[in-house]
């Protein structure tokens, strides 16, 4: 027996043990120019993030994850649902080529600890492009781990997204699931709880604000002043805690009030819509870690809070889908570029978020509209360019929202400069682009420069300029007669 002194040490390290390794991340890679993923590792591991949920199967990311002893969450895409649902030979392929294949037995591999089946498929907004393939997917997915001995080590899930269920009232008692979903929830969460697995959920205080004028800015934020929310005997301090007792009531309704929840993704926008910046993002956060790092719960789940939690996200994504609005692509906590938006850090005690380090940008060049021409047809060029290039931050809101006329034009012509690897004629626009190298960058408002990827024309240009000289040299070798 150890002595008591000894036994409490060791008892509080394995409280503060298990706090960090619940709060991971989510990685998403819908970007034009991707931070390359062994510099995301690399970042994670800086920041001590010990887990990370992905939307997808990247054999590039995977191989980077190998051998980091982060714990990962593989991401099955939605498009692929009805497929995987259709034909076990198909889950069997995709098993084999991003699990069994990467799965670390102990030693180099990746520790995969869950295959996430779609991504928010009962989406409302999706209506039945998804939903009828999730639950025989999974049950494809699962029947194929079983037969790969993998079952006992990695768990099937399915991510739900903040709509699958529903208060009316906005009482967290009267929570349901959707009525079009109540057949298909219960089939699900008899899934899991026959294997064992966790419902995985969105919890959004960010679109509950947005939506709901009874839910104030302060009440999303775990303000100590916010105005508190009462359902019979039970008082709500906080918007995340009214979102959960809302699913822990819908779950109970059918059945199932003891399943372990993980919030599969939660966070706060930094930009493209009001309310949508860092320094909200920033409290938002803090108040989130520390509310997770209490353990008192909620209301209805009391000392029970999820057993893990992951940020969304790791960083913006300029090519998500921006039907739901603009903030879309601003929900990381470091922007593409791996350099940290506020102050934070996902439950490491005060130690702040660490920036990615050697980013490789392309020239230090932008794209800004010419004075000197006739802007008139100026707006037209400026909408075409926000076309195919991500101009969210001019949103109303924005960071770039108070950018007067033209240079809120500029703006969208860097954009596209940008999205293009700086291409000379990407700056074009009918000769209303000018291509400058002093930073035209307004305060908050950020004219960015691209990261170098492969793809990039800078590192294109690298890459052939030094075999066309070898292929000159060769040439004109054949030509003297010199061998080599």
């Amino acid at each position: 027996m150890y002595p008591f002194p000894v036994f409490l040490f060791l008892t509080i390290l394995c409280l503060l043990g298990s706090t960090a390794d619940a709060i991971g991340v989510n990685w998403g890679t819908m970007s034009s120019h991707p931070l390359p993923p062994p510099k995301v590792v690399e970042l994670l591991k800086s920041n001590e993030v010990s887990k990370v949920k992905l939307f997808d199967a990247d054999p590039l990311v995977l191989q980077a994850l190998s051998g980091s002893n982060i714990v990962v969450t593989l991401g099955i895409p939605n498009s692929m649902l009805k497929t995987l649902n259709s034909s076990r030979k198909a889950a069997e392929s995709w098993v084999h080529d991003n699990v069994t294949r990467y799965f670390s037995h102990g030693g180099a591999g990746v520790r995969i600890e869950y295959v996430a089946v779609g991504d928010e498929p009962f989406l409302q907004s999706y209506g039945d492009q998804f939903h009828p393939f999730v639950i025989g997917a999974a049950m494809n997915i699962q029947a194929t781990l079983t037969k790969a001995n993998l079952a006992g080590e990695v768990k099937v899930v399915v991510p739900c997204s903040f709509d699958t269920f529903v208060s009316e009232s906005g009482r967290p008692s009267k929570g349901h699931f959707r009525t079009d979903l109540n057949k298909t929830m219960i089939e699900l969460l008899t899934f899991l709880s026959k294997h064992h697995s966790s419902f995985f959920v969105t919890i959004s205080p960010f679109i509950s604000f947005q939506q709901n004028k009874n839910i104030s800015l302060d009440f999303s934020l775990f303000k100590e002043n916010a105005h508190h929310h009462n359902d019979s005997l039970r008082t709500y301090k906080n918007s995340f805690d009214l979102s959960y007792d809302t699913l822990v009531s819908a779950l109970s309704k059918i059945g199932f009030p003891e399943i372990d929840i993980v919030v599969a993704r939660i966070g706060w926008p930094t930009d493209g819509a009001a309310n949508a910046t860092s320094s909200i993002a920033e409290t938002f956060m803090k108040g989130l870690i520390d509310h997770l790092h209490s353990k008192t719960g909620t209301p209805l789940r009391p000392q029970n809070p999820p057993i893990e939690t992951f940020i969304f996200s790791l960083l913006d994504e300029d090519h998500r889908s921006i039907t739901s609005g603009n903030f879309e692509r601003h929900w990381g906590v470091f922007t593409f570029d791996g350099q940290a938006k506020y102050h934070f850090n996902f439950g490491q005690g005060t130690k702040n978020l660490v920036n990615s380090q050697f980013v490789e940008y392309l020239a230090p060049k932008w794209c800004v509209v010419n004075n000197n021409k006739d802007l008139s047809n100026a707006s037209a060029s400026a909408l075409e360019a926000c076309s195919t290039s991500d101009c969210t931050a001019l949103s109303p809101g924005g960071s770039c929202s108070n950018i007067s006329w033209p240079g809120n034009i500029s703006y969208a012509f860097n954009s596209y400069y940008q999205q293009n690897d700086q291409r000379a004629d990407s700056c074009d626009f009918g000769g209303l682009g000018l291509i400058t190298t002093v930073d035209p960058s307004v305060d908050t408002c950020r004219f960015f420069v691209e990261l170098q990827t492969s793809h990039s024309t800078s590192a294109h240009e690298a890459y052939i300029f030094p075999r066309i000289i070898l292929l000159l040299a060769c040439l004109f070798s054949c030509l003297l007669g010199f061998k080599w």
